[in-house]
């Protein structure tokens, strides 16, 4: 009995920690527009087309005359930058780099998102005598920032706001140009 009850508390008092973790299944997320054209370049948009597919309620479309709003990519790139060298100038260790820049504008170029910058490092040591396990590491390095950039730029579209309108104001000649944004 005693052994019983000692069970159910310690159940309990486990359910009760998990649950103020914090912790939550990703779950879907809310874009802020119905349709969305993602230009298909790169193994990053290929990815962000599936999860942006599977994710989200957002619909994808060919062309960007038929999207609400277009990602626009200025920058998909990729590094690798020497970190270390050992005393007979061999290399030791590399740093890889992935740099994405993005924004998020509707068909009049308004912005759902200013330009966005994400860049994401990882350090991998070096041998000379293990070559194409390296390699291979590196590939695999390349392919983990990949899917964490997708999730960022994922959280990132999560976070866009509808563009705001803006209207100029009556003015006098020869008055500075206001601008009034409405929402």
């Amino acid at each position: 009995m005693l052994r019983q009850s000692l069970s159910l508390t310690l159940i309990a008092m486990f359910a009760l920690l998990l649950s103020g973790c914090g912790f939550q299944l990703r779950g879907q997320t809310t874009l802020p527009f119905e349709t969305l054209y993602v230009p298909t370049s790169s193994a990053l948009t290929v990815e962000l087309k599936r999860n942006i597919a599977a994710g989200t309620q957002t619909k994808l479309v060919n062309t960007p005359e038929n999207a609400q709003a277009r990602l626009v990519f200025q920058q998909d790139s990729r590094e690798k930058v020497i970190l270390s060298l050992d005393s007979a100038g061999r290399v030791r260790e590399y740093q890889l780099r992935s740099t994405v820049a993005f924004r998020v504008v509707d068909g009049r170029g308004l912005e759902f998102l200013p330009l966005n910058n994400i860049t994401l490092t990882r350090e991998v040591s070096f041998n000379d005598a293990q070559v194409l396990a390296k390699e291979s590491e590196e590939a695999l390095l390349y392919r983990d920032m990949q899917a964490d950039m997708v999730q960022q730029v994922l959280r990132r579209l999560g976070a866009a706001r509808a563009p705001e309108a803006t209207a100029v104001s009556p003015q006098a000649p020869g008055a500075p140009a206001t601008e009034i944004r409405q929402r």
